[in-house]
């Protein structure tokens, strides 16, 4: 129940924020323009809290946190003054009216930069992309790459972290081939350039990772068979591990790998599995019976709620990004322009086909995401900011009536046929884009519903 609140509140306050950065740059660009702005309201609904500036505007926050709006003064809609006319949206010229309405998601792209440049600014801890465990007879395989490379490059985007090589993958979905430059793991400056043939490259991002799907893992310091975690109430507690014990045999079988607990613990649901731990220089036997779970493929798994203890790191694979504020500017404008190409790419795809529209995320998702990210502190929460920002900008320019975009797409008609489009023709118009968006709203989230 914490953690669902938790969520509720990060998702609230990370939209909250987004839709006040999108409804400013209408509020700011409209208010330079000369347009009577007469409300500000972050979300829909009934008013929780208002107040009438100095400015004249009344400022509101409201119910339902969805989104927000501008109301400005428009004869299109209320009945304006003579005198007042100069004041209203609709008399306005072309490009002020298009610079309006184009604010909102251009604010959104500034934003994501001002997000990257904080996160550039405060530092993240990062690896390299050192490729660990390579599948035999995989893509990666097949391509001559082995364990200890580091990847440079995918397709021309420098892959500085795993972060970078995870979205260079990703925006490969559909793709013949990737391009990857690498350092060769024995020999100092030499790298090699391959290309993956991908023809044959199943992946579906709600059950796969790119990576695991192409034939490679990240690497990983080796893990221990020594117990640093054990969850409370949980199946590891109920048996008698403690932090600190050390596996020594699985059902009579001398542990070698930790994943030779994991494998006995997740085929043996609510079944015994014998234990002999050394603790503290004795060796104890112990009884654990593994907790069962449903995937969602019907299969039940056992697990037992407990974490071993990981080596370090070699030194020369941490590093942190960290940037100066001047250096920060541009690194912000990279990463921006580079989620920002991810993005169209998946829509692209999405209506090609290449991605299933069953990879569409609502409300819900978006709240675990913010809970998720608020987790790990301010940095990772920056740049999910970052991330949604991007989103929400570019969806708005998607040429839909109701939208931004739908706008923008009525006004760049008028500029060619030199009047407006007529009122009846866009008002089809919206309920068409209306429909289309409440459509794709559901699918998302009954795919929400489907990811619990």
């Amino acid at each position: 129940m914490t953690g669902i609140l938790w969520n509720l509140a990060s998702f609230i306050v990370a939209l909250g924020i987004l839709v006040a950065v999108h409804e400013f740059g209408h509020f700011w660009v409209a208010r330079r323009c000369g347009v009577k702005v007469e409300k500000f309201s972050i979300g829909f609904g009934k008013s929780l809290w208002s107040r009438k500036g100095k400015d004249g505007v009344e400022y509101s926050i409201s119910m339902i946190p969805l989104g927000g709006f501008v109301k400005m003064l428009d004869s299109r809609v209320d009945e304006v003054a003579e005198q007042d006319k100069h004041l209203a949206f609709d008399h306005k010229s072309l490009w002020r009216r298009s610079a309006i309405v184009a604010a909102g998601p251009a604010f959104n792209f500034f934003f994501a930069i001002f997000a990257y440049w904080l996160v550039f600014m405060i530092g993240v801890p990062a690896v390299k992309p050192v490729i660990g465990e390579v599948t035999p007879n995989s893509i990666i395989s097949q391509a001559g790459i082995e364990s200890g490379m580091e990847l440079k490059e995918i397709s021309g985007i420098q892959t500085s972290d795993w972060d970078s090589v995870n979205m260079a993958l990703i925006s490969h979905i559909g793709d013949d081939q990737i391009v990857m430059k690498l350092a060769s793991a024995g020999e100092l400056g030499v790298e090699r350039t391959v290309t993956l043939n991908t023809q044959d490259w199943k992946f579906d991002p709600e059950v796969d990772s790119a990576m695991g799907t192409l034939g490679f893992q990240p690497y990983r310091p080796e893990i221990i068979s020594t117990i640093s975690n054990i969850t409370e109430g949980s199946a590891a507690e109920k048996s008698g591990l403690q932090v600190g014990d050390k596996l020594i045999a699985v059902n009579g079988e001398a542990v070698t790998a930790w994943q030779q607990f994991v494998d006995t613990v997740v085929a043996n649901p609510e079944q015994e599995v014998s234990l002999k731990v050394n603790r503290d220089g004795q060796e104890l036997t112990l009884s654990l019976f593994p907790a069962s779970k449903t995937l969602k493929n019907g299969d039940t798994i056992g697990f037992a709620g407990v974490a071993p203890s990981v080596g370090e790191w070699p030194e020369s694979y941490r590093f942190e990004q960290k940037f100066g504020v001047l250096a920060s500017i541009p690194k912000a404008v990279e990463k921006t322009g580079q989620i920002i190409d991810l993005t169209l790419t998946m829509l692209k795809k999405l209506i090609t086909g290449d991605v299933g529209i069953k990879n569409l995320s609502g409300p819900i998702s978006i709240a675990k995401g913010a809970g998720a990210t608020a987790d790990y502190g301010l940095v990772y929460f920056l740049g999910f900011l970052a991330l949604i920002s991007v989103n929400l900008g570019i969806i708005n320019l998607v040429p839909l009536p109701v939208l931004d975009g739908g706008h923008l797409l009525f006004f760049a008609i008028e500029a060619v046929i030199r009047r407006p489009v007529p009122e009846k023709v866009q008002e089809v118009g919206y309920r068409i884009g209306s429909a289309a968006i409440f459509s794709l709203m559901l699918i998302a989230i009954f795919n929400d519903f489907a990811r619990l």
